[in-house]
Parts: structure tokens; sequence; C-alpha cells
């Protein structure tokens, strides 16, 4: 028997309850994994919000598709992405269901080692949106040299983006309320509160090659639209529903981009476990309290990542 966290319906984070579930031994090229650590995510509520759909089969729902954590059980000779995985390992896996949970079964080619230096609430907080990060700055083709404007830099994914264009020899301006600005300019960005005259305020900075957004309002788009001539160069993970009628890429894990996620993880490992890359985590909640921290998250106004430790 393990706990699991589970939507017991669809609807706000009250129908989130916690559930003994009896999990089936793992399959061959499966891993047992005990969570010592679990990230959540937008996608996370969306699921059981009815956003995507209201499907009775699907209840109850096991939630959280990152965690980290120690293999359990495993048979021999099964690989991983990183090597070889044997009992007793400290991983991470992605892409995973129900990792809400004491323990999860996951695939083994979504399971990657841990490093050691990488504590495991920030490993579990690391390749959902590192891997975003990694695709946006790949779609809008950011390197050395350019300018890139950051919409939301402050949140889990926005941070690991400014960590990795600074890497790449761009130079960052980064929205953020001003609470947020000394971790920016920390992570070698230029941070510029957002708000009205926010245009203005990029551009007394300089010129801007690419735009990415995080956030999806009218402001960061509009501002983007403005500042940036080509527009094949910036995209959105949140503005949808204009991301058509201005011609800017609207990216999913679709159309190559589950990929592009993929093929960046043991790159983002690697780049956390030197000490290159850092994962803030914002707060972190016990699993019976996945409702408050759904509603934490829910808010918009996380730092960072929002983690269930089990």
């Amino acid at each position: 028997m393990t706990k699991t966290v589970v939507a017991e319906g669809y609807g706000g984070p009250e129908v989130l309850a916690v559930q003994d579930i009896v999990l089936p031994d793992p399959g061959p090229d499966q891993v047992l994994i005990d969570v010592k650590a679990a990230g959540t995510n937008p996608v996370d509520y969306k699921l059981y919000s009815g956003y995507m759909g209201h499907n009775p089969d699907e209840l109850p729902m096991p939630l959280g598709i990152e965690v980290s954590g120690i293999v359990a059980s495993v048979a021999p000779d099964t690989n991983g992405y990183t090597g070889p995985l044997n009992v007793g390992d400290e991983v991470i896996a992605t892409g995973i269901r129900g990792g809400y949970a004491e323990q999860v079964i996951a695939d083994a080619a979504d399971v990657g080692h841990k490093p050691a230096s990488l504590p495991f609430g920030q490993a579990a907080g690391l390749l959902l949106a590192g891997g975003t990060a990694w695709h946006l700055l790949t779609a809008t083709r950011v390197g050395e040299g350019d300018t890139v404007l950051i919409h939301g830099a402050s949140g889990g994914v926005g941070l690991i983006a400014v960590q990795l264009a600074v890497a790449r020899g761009a130079k960052v301006i980064a929205t953020a309320s001003l609470a947020r600005h000394d971790q920016l300019r920390d992570y070698g960005a230029v941070p510029v509160e957002y708000g009205p005259g926010l245009a203005d305020r990029v551009r007394a900075i300089g010129p801007v090659d690419a735009a990415l957004d995080l956030v999806g309002t009218d402001e960061a788009l509009d501002t983007s639209v403005e500042l940036v001539s080509d527009r094949g160069r910036i995209a959105t993970i949140a503005g949808f529903a204009r991301a058509g009628e201005l011609g800017i890429a609207a990216l999913t894990g679709a159309d190559g981009g589950d990929e592009i996620r993929t093929a960046a993880r043991p790159e983002l490992i690697r780049l956390a476990g030197d000490g290159q890359l850092e994962v803030t985590v914002d707060r972190t909640f016990p699993l019976d309290e996945a409702p408050e921290a759904h509603r934490y998250l829910q808010t918009g106004h996380a730092g960072g990542k929002v983690v269930l430790l089990p």
C-alpha cells in the first residue's frame, strides 16, 4: 500500500484526497521508486479542473508527473537515460503518473540518476521546468550576443530560463515584481518591473532580439511584438489564445517539443549537479496538504517551485 494524492472528482483543490493504493509489481523496464519529493506543476490542476475535459473513467485521478527518490525495486540490467539502475540509486523521474505518493512506478526510460550534490526537493522541480525553458530558448534561437526579454522570470520556468540564457552568452532582461529583482541580478539578468510603461523601460535598456512569454498577459504579448521585429523569435507557453493572431509560437510538448525537452534532461541534470543551474524551491508542503499547495500554486505568486514531501 502507498499513500497517493488523487482527484476524486472535477473541480478545485477541494476534490483532492489522500488514498491508500496498492501498486502492481513493476514490469520489465519499469522502476519502483520511494518518493522523497514531488514537484507540482500547473498542468496538475488543469487535469482535474476540467480545463482539459471531463472523463469520469479517469477518476479517481492520480496526480504528479515529476519526482525524486530512491530506487526500491528494479529488474537486473535495466537502464535509465543516464545508465544502469540499481536498488538504492538516487534518481529523478519525469513524465510519470501518480507522483504525489509515497511510492510510484516509472518507466525506466524516464528515470535518470540524481547527483548527490542536488537535494531531493530541488531535483523534483528540475526537469519539467528545465525542459520547458530549454524548449523556449531553442525555439527562439537564443545564443551568444542576443538580448532576450523574459516575462514572468521569477517563476519556476523563468528562473531556469534566465540562468540557461545567461550561460548561452545572452543578455537577459527579466520582468518580475520588485521583491524578486535581487535574485535575478544574482543570476546575471537585468530586472524590470512589469506594469504600465514596460515597453519604454525595456527599450531604455536596449534593443531586444527575442522574447519568452511565461505569463500570457496582454502586456507581455503586446510588449514582445512591439519590441521584437522577428516574430519567429517570440514564443509563449501561456498566451495560446492570441498566439495565432500575433504570429508567434505557442509551445507545447507537441510538434517536436517533447523530443527537445527529453533530449535536454541529461544536460540539465549535469548542470544542476555541477552547481551551474539552481532550482529555487519556494515552498514545501506535506503530502496531505496537497490542496493547500495547489491553492498556493494557483495564485501565480510562487517564486520558484512548489514541492510536496511524502
